[in-house]
C-alpha cells in the first residue's frame, strides 16, 4: 500500500530497432496488455538502453501514478540473444539484461531477438490490424512462420505445442541468398564482390533495396540523389511505386519477388500450415505493390510442394507497434 492506495503494477517493454526503438508502459491486462504510455526514439539518439529508458520515464512520469510501479519488463532486440545480451545488428549498442535490470531496480529483465518478440503479438493480433495476401485456411495443429523485412531482416517460428503458439528466434536472415533468376545473380555477383557474400538481409531489406538499386541502374538515378541517405530505400520504392523511373521500378520489383520466395522458403523449413505472417516496416508501406501478385507468385513457386504452400494464409501485419506489444504480452506472462 502507498498513500493508502493500492499498489498498480505496470510492464515496461521496448522494441530496440536499427533505426528506431520504441518504449511502452503497459498495463498487465491478458493476454493482451494495454498501453498506458508508448514513445518513439531514433536509437542512436542515446548512449545505450538505461540512457534512453531513464529518459523515457521521466519525461512519462505523467503516466506513471504516484501509486504505479514497474513489475516486468521485456525488451526486443534486433540481434542474437547469448547469455542474456544482445549485441545489436545494425547499430553499435550492446544489451546487458543485468545492467538494464540495476538501472530499473528489477531482479532481471527479459531480452528477446526482436522477432521472437513480434512473435508473441500475432496470436493476439486483431483481425483489423492484418491484410490478407491469401486467404488460405489455417491446419488446427499447424505452425505459424513470422519474416520481417525493416532496417535488417528478421525471421523466428511459431511451434504449435498441443494448440499452444511457443515463439523461436531465428537469424535465419543473415542466411545465404539463394538467386533464382539471371538478375539476382547479378544482385548477388555484386554482393559477393562488395561484401565476400550474399546474405538474405542484403537483399530483403532496406538496405537490400538499396543495393538492388546499384544493379538495376545502369544509368544514373534522377529519383534518389543520395545513395548512402537514410531514406534513401523511401524514395526508390516511392519512385517505384509512382512509375517515374524504370531503373526504381525494376529495382522494387526484384526485391518483392526476392520477399516472397524468401517468406516461401521459410514456410517450407517450417511447415506452416498454421500460416505465414509478414511483419516489419518496409510491407506496410509498398502494401500496393505487395498485392499486385509477385510477391504471391514467388512464395507459391516451390513445386512439389506449391500446392500446401497454395493453402497457407499469409497476411501483412499492419500494426506498427507489434513488436513492442509482444514484448509486453511475454513481460505479462513472465511476471
Amino acid at each position: 500500500m502507498e498513500n493508502g492506495s493500492e499498489v498498480k503494477t505496470m510492464i515496461l517493454a521496448g522494441d530496440v530497432g536499427g533505426t528506431k526503438t520504441l518504449l511502452g508502459l503497459f498495463d498487465t491486462t491478458r493476454p493482451r496488455p494495454r498501453p498506458l504510455l508508448v514513445r518513439s526514439f531514433g536509437t542512436l539518439d542515446h548512449a545505450d538502453l538505461p540512457a534512453m529508458i531513464a529518459v523515457f520515464l521521466k519525461e512519462g512520469g505523467g503516466a506513471r501514478a504516484s501509486n504505479g510501479a514497474i513489475a516486468s519488463a521485456c525488451f526486443g532486440v534486433a540481434g542474437p540473444v547469448v547469455d542474456d545480451t544482445v549485441r545489436v545488428t545494425n547499430v553499435p549498442w550492446f544489451v546487458d539484461g543485468p545492467i538494464v535490470a540495476a538501472a530499473l531496480g528489477l531482479p532481471r529483465v527479459a531480452l528477446l531477438n526482436d522477432l521472437e518478440a513480434l512473435a508473441h503479438a500475432v496470436p493476439v493480433l486483431r483481425e483489423s490490424e492484418t491484410h490478407t495476401l491469401q486467404d488460405g485456411a489455417a491446419l488446427p495443429g499447424g505452425n505459424i512462420a513470422l519474416i520481417a523485412a525493416g532496417t535488417g531482416l528478421g525471421e523466428a517460428l511459431l511451434h504449435n505445442i498441443n494448440g499452444t503458439f511457443v515463439p523461436s528466434a531465428s537469424e535465419g536472415g543473415h542466411a545465404d541468398f539463394a538467386a533464382r533468376t539471371e538478375r539476382e545473380i547479378a544482385v548477388t555477383r555484386d554482393l559477393t564482390k562488395r561484401f565476400g557474400r550474399a546474405d538474405l538481409e542484403h537483399v530483403v531489406s532496406g538496405r537490400g533495396i538499396v543495393n538492388i538499386h546499384r544493379v538495376a541502374h545502369e544509368q544514373a538515378c534522377t529519383a534518389t540523389v543520395d545513395l548512402e541517405s537514410p531514406g534513401a530505400a523511401a524514395m526508390i520504392s516511392a519512385a517505384a511505386m509512382e512509375r517515374r523511373c524504370a531503373g526504381c521500378v525494376e529495382t522494387l520489383d526484384l526485391f518483392i519477388e526476392a520477399y516472397g520466395a524468401a517468406a516461401g522458403n521459410l514456410a517450407l523449413r517450417a511447415v506452416s500450415t498454421g500460416g505465414m505472417y509478414v511483419g516489419g516496416g518496409i510491407a506496410p508501406k509498398i502494401l500496393p505493390a505487395l498485392t499486385a501478385g509477385a510477391f504471391m507468385r514467388t512464395f507459391r513457386a516451390k513445386p512439389p510442394l506449391d500446392a500446401m504452400l497454395s493453402a497457407m494464409p499469409v497476411k501483412v501485419i499492419l500494426n506498427a507497434e507489434s513488436g513492442l506489444l509482444g514484448a509486453a504480452v511475454f513481460a505479462a506472462n513472465h511476471s
